[in-house]
């Protein structure tokens, strides 16, 4: 790995993405239509628990500002659920590079891009790393150290209790005026706080799901979305053909300890 002052290992950077998903949601949320009489906290608990109850979902992170860096997650878009399962992609601030990730409970599959065995393992390892694996996903187990720490971020229930564990912070909120993200109909309610504002938008019809999520200030703007509430993750996994055991990095690739 790289040794820079803000150096992250790959179970920091997958860290750093599921606890940005995490603090976007934590902040008390807004109202159904046929519930806006409700208190404020009383409405809160009412979006929160939709998401606590959450078997799956799917999370569409996005990351902008001068506080990112190339061994920082900038983007994430991954269907996940309570049972460990999990498939979707990462990629890297700083032309870092990205990846594809599936997990079914104990078993992983990573495919990295050239740009990321570069970035992640100088001096010709990384594309030593790439030549071996080629077009191909690394496959193991998360009894496998690297495997282990990159699929950190599949991980639904450490989302949910990182929400559980901060859902008492109290925050001033203003709502605002009906709109629409991506086709439904929902409520903003915005907080600010040590300098960064967060505003939540609920779904106002149906249950009411939390379809969005922003937080800007702090040198990071993100974006976080959230849909397919409770639909099952896909399960194809790639063929025998088309993965290499993680067996054959080895020298090739030390996973390092997370520094969270």
């Amino acid at each position: 790995m790289r040794g820079t002052s803000k150096r992250r290992t790959w179970a920091t950077a997958a860290c750093t993405a599921t606890c940005t998903a995490a603090a976007l949601l934590v902040a008390p949320a807004a109202a159904l239509a046929d519930t806006e009489d409700l208190s404020a906290q009383e409405i809160s608990d009412k979006a929160q628990r939709e998401l606590l109850d959450a078997k799956s979902v799917h999370l569409k992170l996005e990351q902008r500002g001068a506080n990112t860096d190339g061994d920082e997650p900038v983007s994430m878009d991954l269907t996940l659920d309570q049972d460990d399962n999990c498939v979707g992609s990462l990629r890297m601030a700083d032309d870092g590079g990205g990846l594809e990730l599936i997990k079914q409970g104990k078993k992983v599959w990573m495919k990295p891009d050239l740009a990321f065995w570069k970035a992640q393992l100088p001096g010709g390892r990384g594309e030593a790393a790439a030549e071996v694996i080629g077009d191909r996903y690394l496959y193991g187990t998360t009894d496998d150290a690297l495997l282990r720490d990159m699929a950190g971020v599949c991980d639904l229930n450490a989302i949910q209790d990182e929400v559980k564990n901060k859902s008492d912070d109290n925050t001033a909120l203003r709502k605002g005026e009906t709109t629409k993200v991506d086709g439904t109909s929902v409520i903003p309610v915005t907080g600010r706080e040590d300098g960064r504002t967060t505003t939540l938008y609920v779904a106002t019809e149906g249950t009411p799901y939390l379809v969005r999520a922003t937080e800007k200030g702090g040198g990071t703007d993100s974006t976080l979305k959230l849909s397919d509430y409770d639909k099952p993750v896909p399960t194809k996994t790639p063929s025998d053909e088309d993965s290499v055991d993680v067996s054959q990095l080895r020298g090739q690739v030390t996973a390092k300890p997370a520094t969270y």
